[in-house]
């Protein structure tokens, strides 16, 4: 397949600073909070990811776009984010299975992208200076008319999206069967966690993330699920509220990322926005409770206050990254539930934490018993 001919694309960071490379994926102009993931493979899951949604991403790893694009590994029905940077780029790809190639993947679900930029030195940039709104264009080149544009881009700070990437209909996972039954609060839930519950024989049923306490009620589930999702959990009051109804009824709980940080709300534990977030395949997490290490999926850009919770009576830490010794997941003393803030059903990414989903339905088993 030959190249197509490169044009012009410039990356502007909120700071001034600017980039320039060429123009990938659709042609345009588009802006959002820049942050970086360092996993080596896997690029497909990760824009298709809802938590990513409002972001632009930037690939650390130097090649992307070499394996193509397969349908079934899309985490949800296209792209979330809100624009892409890379390294180097290829339309060229190897995998035979490939349904098409990147480029046109992006093209076609209007991703803006730039490419041929030094995106390891970018990542140090972004480490030191702190994520930051950016604006990536491939056909305005007046920096100051980009700085224009820039500034109608949202603080990711007090902005609540998962309204915006939830489910508009309920629908359901899993056969109807002996196995339990889970309602899941989809507040941009990605599809390998269903995967991971329907293979364990549950069924699951999927509301959409404003969906009140008592219309899941109707159903009668065993348990509830708190998804993953994007912005900021102290912009989710709805959420919290919800939370707090289902443990005052002593339901079984489980939360993933953005499910962690809304159970630790909901019993008065606060959460902060971070310097710039953890987004990788190889974050190392110390499993409280057996002393094991794990090596995990990470996607967050907000996280568990380590003070609040320490202080808290009503739960306890029960997973510490080893990086920066921030909260990776907690458990109520009182109640049926626990959360953790990495993602246990990888994709990508190792495998080390999927007993988490065996430990959720022991708990509902437990209580039912």
């Amino acid at each position: 397949m030959k190249q197509p001919e490169r044009t012009k694309a410039i990356l502007l960071l909120e700071d001034g600073t600017v980039y320039e490379g060429y123009s990938i994926g659709k042609s345009g102009t588009s802006g959002g909070e820049i942050c970086f993931n360092t996993g080596m493979t896997g690029y497909q899951e990760i824009y298709t990811d809802p938590s990513y949604y409002g972001q632009i991403i930037v690939n650390t790893t130097a090649h992307i776009g070499n394996y193509g694009v397969h349908t079934d590994e899309d985490e949800s029905g296209h792209p979330m984010i809100k624009g892409l940077v890379v390294n180097d780029f290829t339309h060229q790809y190897s995998r035979n299975t490939a349904t098409e190639g990147l480029h046109e993947y992006l093209d076609r679900y209007n991703t803006v992208g730039i490419a041929g930029l030094d995106t390891r030195k970018l990542v140090r940039y972004i480490r030191k200076a702190g994520a930051m709104n950016a604006i990536i264009s491939s056909e305005i080149f007046d920096v100051d008319e980009l700085k224009k544009e820039l500034a109608k881009v949202p603080s990711m700070e007090s902005l609540e999206l998962s309204s915006v990437v939830t489910t508009k209909e309920v629908y359901e996972v899993g056969a109807d069967n002996d196995g339990v039954k889970i309602a899941v609060l989809d507040f941009g839930i990605k599809r390998s966690i269903l995967k991971n519950f329907e293979k364990r024989n549950c069924h699951c049923k999927v509301f959409p993330a404003k969906t009140s306490f008592e219309e899941m009620e109707k159903w009668s589930p065993d348990g509830y699920f708190l998804s993953n999702g994007p912005g900021d959990p102290a912009a989710m009051d709805y959420a919290v509220g919800t939370v707090k109804e289902i443990l005052a009824k002593d339901k079984p709980l489980f939360g993933i990322c953005l499910g962690n940080q809304l159970l630790a709300r909901a019993v008065d534990i606060d959460t902060f926005k971070m310097h710039h977030g953890h987004r990788g395949l190889n974050h190392p997490v110390k499993n409280l409770n057996t002393g094991r290490s794990e090596v995990t999926s990470q996607n967050h850009g907000f996280a568990v206050k380590m003070d609040s919770l320490k202080s808290s009576e009503s739960a306890e830490l029960t997973h510490l990254d080893l990086n920066d010794d921030t909260v990776e997941g907690l458990r109520l003393t009182k109640k049926p539930a626990f959360s953790v803030q990495y993602h246990p059903e990888s994709s990508p990414g190792p495998h080390d934490s999927t007993y988490l989903f065996d430990d959720f339905i022991q708990l509902i088993n437990d209580q039912k018993s």
